[in-house]
């Protein structure tokens, strides 16, 4: 029955509703605000509006890459069809930092903090993805089976959604809002996470946090924000200590640069080891046709003639690139620098007539507000030596390149202030016995301008993508650089990319002072922008270039003066930082006899009114340090190897081994001017005034090189050197010539002569053991003592030095007990059971 009433009520409202005259019908409820404004965004999402209907007044967009629309406090951007699929490169810097936030070199304005290459693409249900781009596989012929197989293997991950919210005004773009994006934190366009791991900064505070300005240009967009981020712990700090160092907040103005690279990229340089260029690297599949290649090209600008020009350049003809490469200088940069700074871009300018430009390449001051209101530092169309202010001495050329080609697009050398301390230190160490203008501590503004610019042309190489050319200053004969003419003629060393800071060598009376004391751009560096920029018209790809590149190089095969050594071989005693000359002993020797000119006059020379010992100090340690590098030098010579890369057409091996002569000649340095105390250094009326002692400063370097000798490596060198030739330079030489330095006369025993023996036992027991961490210097694998001969050599002498210093343990002086105690550790390590 109820069932039945239920029905018949059902039926009589169906009659009543769907009558067309109904009086009394319920009238429909309106939804929630909150409903309506749930189904307003499903509809917006699903359906885009017309770019009539949502953008208020297209009057205001700015055009450019992106045409930016900013209404409502949002940001929307305008992507047209034209740039969906292509490359931009995102960089991103901080505009302005906090004293406190800065870490060693990082957290300063103008530091480069990310970068990416990124894609927008069309994607389904009306949404725009944005995709990270890697370039480290590739396969370029479409049409083939493997460059589908490689495809397939690399999908670009999406790193962004965005919903289409309106078509543009001819359908052929769309709009996105990118407020939420540029809001929160990200790692395309802000910092990378070893970045904010080195700064410290933890999330962001949204809150305290804003969009300070989007611009737009034909072929970049800069977005300026502010960020605050919470603190985090240094690594490695845990418990109440973190928690004491992650409070507090650190807010940095940023700046975001999204550059569209060229449509069609550069034709790529195959890198050479034979010249000493950047890179970026990749794995090509193509090439091998039974296996993969991992090849490199170089970084370089893209200089090509002016249509009008491009026959005079193919007959020899200099001429003006179609885009010149511009450096502007700071602001910020004191005046008296700026004209300094400029030379040493402009002096680049030879280098590249070589290649066939002329004016390739200058530097300018940068445009007043007045002369260019949209000119930004941070704008990633202009390249520029920015200053910094800074109590690191140090300066830096780094570079953002077209990771497709390797095209250099912008660079932002970083010029600290006290790199002004580090020149003038330097100078006043290398240069003051010949030039009188380095004895005070602070120079004239005449000769820190010439030093300026020294580092300034060295910093702009790096920019023009040239790596460190440790090799160039091995190139002359070491009695060379103390003739006049010579050097007036050829220079301190080839190359201005190597670190052959000044002329150490020559001597009071050899004639030699001012500019030529000084490297500057020479026939390295003319030759190796030459190699890297100089087209090959005939040469369609960068295959094409192979035969005619390795034919340059094959010209000035043997001649050291373009002989390129890597700023990262361990083994080659020719390359080397802050050497000079073919020969480090005898460098080594003329280098001493200057310091010993010097170490007495340090406290004439150091001398400012009203002012205590610091600078004395200062000094003094760069006496040390310069005597610690000449030690250094000689001591590669001891199991070294060259190493000369070569193409199957040149002859004669790429390693060889240091002459067992040369290796014998460092082992009489080292006793002679290391292992016997140096007097000359100890200089008590310096140490009264710098509340230090000798001891320990003098030891270190002591120490240091027999720490190297004694090492696992050296002795494992010295092994196989004996294998491959009998004639070599031997463990048994090496131990030979130590024994005359370090064990020679046990009678007479100083301080210093004590401390070196404690260091050579201790070095020797070590080598008994495995070694404590698994990799050492360079990245490479350290080498297990105990799993080769290295042990047993070391267990052997250690038993010949017990017994040694057995029989000189007599006495009860310091000199007895020092021997028997090295009895003790020795008996202790060769019987740790005993």
């Amino acid at each position: 029955m109820k069932k039945t009433i239920l029905y018949a009520a059902a039926l009589a409202f169906v009659m009543l509703s769907s009558s067309p005259f109904v009086f009394a019908q319920k009238p429909k409820e309106k939804p929630t605000t909150a409903e309506s404004d749930s189904t307003k965004k499903k509809d917006d999402k699903k359906e885009p509006k017309s770019f009539e209907k949502f953008i208020k007044d297209a009057e205001k967009g700015q055009k450019g890459l992106f045409t930016i629309y900013n209404q409502d406090e949002k940001y929307f951007f305008e992507i047209p069809d034209s740039i969906m699929g292509r490359d931009i490169i995102v960089v991103n810097r901080i505009s302005r930092s906090g004293v406190d936030l800065r870490s060693g070199f990082s957290g300063y304005a103008g530091d480069q903090i990310n970068e990416n290459v990124i894609r927008y693409e069309k994607g389904p249900n009306n949404k725009v993805f944005m995709k990270r781009i890697s370039f480290s596989e590739r396969s370029k012929d479409s049409t083939q089976a493997m460059y589908t197989t490689v495809m397939k293997s690399n999908i670009q991950p999406i790193a962004a959604a965005f919903d289409v919210v309106a078509f543009g005004p001819d359908k052929e773009s769309v709009i996105v809002d990118m407020t939420s994006f540029i809001n929160d934190d990200n790692d395309i366009f802000f910092f990378s996470p070893r970045y904010k791991q080195v700064l410290r900064l933890g999330s962001i505070k949204k809150d305290m946090s804003y969009i300070d300005t989007v611009k737009t240009f034909p072929t970049n967009t800069e977005i300026k924000t502010v960020k605050t981020y919470g603190r985090t712990a240094p690594p490695g700090v845990s418990g109440a200590a973190a928690a004491a160092m992650s409070s507090g907040t650190a807010t940095l103005e940023l700046n975001t640069s999204m550059v569209l690279l060229p449509k069609v990229p550069m034709q790529g340089r195959y890198f050479d080891s034979r010249v000493g260029y950047f890179t970026v690297r990749y794995t090509d599949f193509d090439l091998n046709p039974q296996g993969v290649e991992h090849k490199s090209l170089i970084t370089r600008w893209r200089l090509e003639p002016k249509e009008e020009d491009i026959e005079k350049y193919k007959r020899g003809e200099l001429v003006e690139p179609k885009k010149q490469i511009v450096f502007y200088i700071d602001p910020a940069t004191p005046e008296k620098w700026v004209d300094h700074l400029i030379a040493g871009v402009n002096d680049w300018q030879a280098a590249f007539e070589q290649a066939g430009f002329k004016n390739a390449i200058v530097g300018k001051r940068a445009p007043t507000k007045e002369e260019d209101p949209e000119w930004s530092l941070e704008d990633a169309r202009y390249s520029a030596i920015v200053y910094k202010p800074s109590s690191i001495p140090n300066a830096s050329g780094p570079h953002v390149n077209d990771p497709r080609s390797g095209e250099i697009l912008e660079s932002h050398i970083n010029w600290y202030h006290s790199v002004m301390t580090l020149l003038r230190n330097w100078y006043f160490i290398q240069a003051s016995p010949n030039d009188p203008r380095a004895r005070k501590m602070e120079f004239d503004d005449d000769l820190m301008g010439d030093l300026v610019r020294f580092v300034s042309s060295h910093e702009v190489g790096h920019t023009l993508g040239l790596r460190h050319n440790f090799g160039s200053s091995a190139a002359y004969p070491v009695d060379s650089l103390r003739s006049a003419q010579f050097v007036k003629e050829h220079g301190v060393a080839p190359s201005i990319m190597d670190y052959a800071r000044f002329n150490y060598i020559a001597q009071p009376g050899d004639g030699i002072s001012g500019s030529d004391l000084y490297p500057k751009i020479n026939y390295y560096d003319k030759w190796a922008i030459e190699w890297g920029y100089k087209l090959i018209p005939e040469a369609k790809s960068r295959d094409a270039e192979t035969p005619t590149l390795n034919q340059w190089i094959l010209a000035k095969a043997g001649d050291p003066k373009y002989w390129f050594g890597t700023e990262s071989n361990p083994d080659d005693p020719r390359s080397q930082s802050e050497d000079l000359g073919d020969d480090s002993m005898l460098a080594s020797e003329y280098g001493i006899k200057n310091l010993q000119r010097i170490v007495p006059n340090l406290m004439e020379w150091t001398s400012t009114a009203n002012k205590g010992y610091d600078n004395l100090e200062e000094l003094y340690g760069e006496v040390v340090t310069q005597f610690n590098r000449y030690a250094g030098h000689v001591t590669k010579n001891i199991a070294g190897i060259y190493e000369t890369p070569k193409t199957v057409e040149q002859e004669g091996p790429v390693y060889e081994l240091v002459p067992a002569e040369k290796q014998q000649r460092a082992i009489d340095f080292l006793n002679a001017n290391i292992f016997t105390t140096p007097e000359w250094l100890i200089d008590y009326s310096i140490y009264n005034r710098i509340g230090q002692d000798p001891v320990d400063r003098i030891g270190a370097v002591q120490q240091r090189v027999v720490t190297r000798l004694l090492s696992a490596g050296t002795l494992d060198k010295l092994i196989k050197a004996e294998i491959q030739d009998a004639n070599a330079f031997g463990v048994e030489d090496l131990f030979n010539g130590l024994e005359q330095g370090i064990w020679s006369n046990l009678r007479s025993s100083d301080i210093y002569k004590r401390n070196l023996q404690k260091a050579y036992v201790s070095s020797l027991i070590e080598l008994l053991s495995p070694p404590k961490e698994r990799t050492g210097s360079y990245g490479r694998i350290n080498i297990d003592p105990t799993e080769s001969d290295i042990t047993s050599i070391a267990r052997g002498h250690l038993a010949e030095l017990q017994r040694k210093v057995g029989s000189a343990a007599s006495g009860r002086n310091v000199t007895g007990y020092h021997f028997r105690d090295l009895e003790k550790r020795i008996s202790a390590a060769l019987n740790p059971e005993g």
